[in-house]
């Protein structure tokens, strides 16, 4: 049997978890979000959560990949054979997500190659949807393949292959550039934010809280979600990343450090954000409000347009693209690498190599409809009901098989037994009660919304296919890979 591959160092482990979890969406999602919940606000509902759902459940995805020494599927497998579906389902999330994923790095490319010159001009707005994406003007209307995205996403795809072709191996490498860089990108672009005129007004709507939005359930809804988004949580990432780390190597510190670090860069990316957004304000009239609560063209529409505003636009407008672009491709290859761990665990005659070419390319062909005219349409469904239902649930799922059936304070024992810092048993209560019940909440209230009023106003076809079928989809491959996984062992 061939040995484990293990990470150099824990450093290293540190390095790539935190990798994993600061993505684009700590840079327009999390900037978004507070715009959107008025300012402040967000910040409480999300730091609450943090502690009381993201700590604790990373917690425990590292303590199963590292007692398991195997990825998700086959750690659950190994608490009951049934559960191994919980495993399938987490892997199956995250290659859908980063079949989309993968084609937003390659709208970054491409603003990267734009920034030289600021090709996008006055009017952002236009330049995104006629010039790069091609925009069709319903959901309906698929329109053509853009070749340019095609060509950009190729490379992509490119880099996230040769980021994991090796597994561990390589990722190790790997991380040591594309973990500290966007950060160091990050804190330039912050300095230069920072000292922009109307640069205070951006960072007080921020950081004003209107206390009346606490009242709204959506906001907390909103914050879970990103909770769960931002440390990858449910993607199989985690437990796949922590099953190459020795069975005695610490747990509970590993994942503090790389919760905290995920949400400071989130907080730290909203400044940034919003004191260039206050500057842009100051410039243009519009509100920070409105400016602030405009989703994924954050990247794409408002902030070119507040970089051409700025001295040395162009070279703020290459720091700013090349920042997302390594903060994704190490969001990417992690996606990629559960899914590979999950096969090579499998199938070990396989080469690691093959296996990351495969998961690749079929990535890449999975994500061309993506890459239409429509592309943006179907990108924003299946984000939406992936995020609130596919990995609410898988995590639910996990809680419960953990919590009931594994033993909270079995998997909680191991966990002191490796780690400096103890946790009480308060880390079983959260698992067995109170983080279950959140989620269980969620999933009703995301349903109920979503019955009421079909997401975005899209036709029913839209929802089914690229949201609802998707879950069903996920759910029903999970099933059917365990009744095929018995009905082989009985044979």
């Amino acid at each position: 049997m061939e040995k484990r591959q293990r990470w150099p160092s824990r450093m290293i482990f540190i390095f790539a978890a935190i990798g994993s979890a600061v993505g684009l969406g700590n840079i327009w999602r999390f900037p978004y979000l507070a715009g959107k919940y008025g300012g402040g606000a967000f910040l409480i509902p999300y730091l609450i959560m943090l502690f009381l759902l993201g700590v604790p459940l990373l917690i425990m995805e590292f303590a199963i990949g590292q007692r398991m020494q195997v990825g998700a599927v086959g750690s659950f497998r190994k608490i009951k054979r049934k559960l191994a579906g919980i495993g399938l389902g987490s892997v199956l999330c995250g290659f859908i997500v980063v079949s989309y994923y993968a084609v937003i790095m390659g709208w970054c490319l491409i603003y990267l190659i734009y920034s030289f010159t600021l090709k996008w001009g006055a009017d952002t707005k236009s330049f995104f949807f006629d010039n790069v994406i091609h925009l069709s003007k319903d959901v309906g209307e698929v329109g053509f393949i853009s070749v340019e995205i095609i060509f950009a996403l190729v490379i992509v795809w490119a880099l996230i292959y040769f980021s994991v072709w090796k597994g561990i191996k390589s990722v190790s490498k790997v991380v040591l550039v594309t973990m500290p860089l966007p950060i160091i990108l990050l804190f330039i672009l912050l300095i230069r934010g920072i000292t922009l005129p109307g640069a205070i007004d951006g960072i007080i709507f921020y950081l004003k809280p209107n206390f009346g939005a606490l009242l709204d359930f959506e906001v907390w809804s909103a914050a879970m979600s990103q909770i769960f988004f931002t440390l990858s949580l449910a993607f199989g990432i985690m437990i796949a990343y922590a099953s190459y780390q020795h069975e005695s190597s610490d747990i509970s510190k590993s994942a503090i450090i790389t919760a905290l670090v995920n949400s400071g860069i989130s907080i730290i990316a909203g400044f940034c954000v919003f004191s260039t957004l206050g500057y842009m304000a100051s410039r243009s009239g519009v509100p920070v409000s409105e400016l602030a609560a405009s989703g994924p063209s954050l990247a794409f529409i408002v902030f070119p347009k507040a970089l051409s505003l700025i001295p040395f636009a162009s070279v703020f407008a290459v720091l700013f693209f090349v920042m997302l672009i390594t903060l994704g491709i190490d969001s990417a290859f992690s996606l990629v690498e559960a899914a590979s761990t999950v096969i090579h665990d499998r199938y070990s005659h396989i080469r690691k190599e093959d296996v990351s070419l495969y998961v690749c390319v079929f990535g890449f062909i999975c994500g061309i409809i993506f890459a239409t005219f429509a592309g943006l349409y179907y990108l924003d469904i299946t984000d939406h009901f992936i995020t609130n239902y596919g990995l609410v649930l898988v995590g639910l799922l996990e809680v419960l098989a953990i919590g009931w059936l594994y033993g909270a304070n079995k998997l909680r024992n191991y966990v002191n037994h490796v780690s400096e810092i103890k946790i009480g048993k308060w880390w079983n209560t959260l698992i067995k009660f109170i983080i279950p019940v959140f989620l269980i909440v969620l999933l009703i209230a995301n349903f109920i919304r979503d019955i009421k009023h079909p997401y975005e106003g899209y036709p029913q076809w839209a929802i089914f296919c690229f949201g609802w079928g998707l879950i069903i989809g996920v759910l029903l491959l999970s099933c059917l890979s365990v009744f095929f996984s018995r009905q082989k062992n009985n044979v």
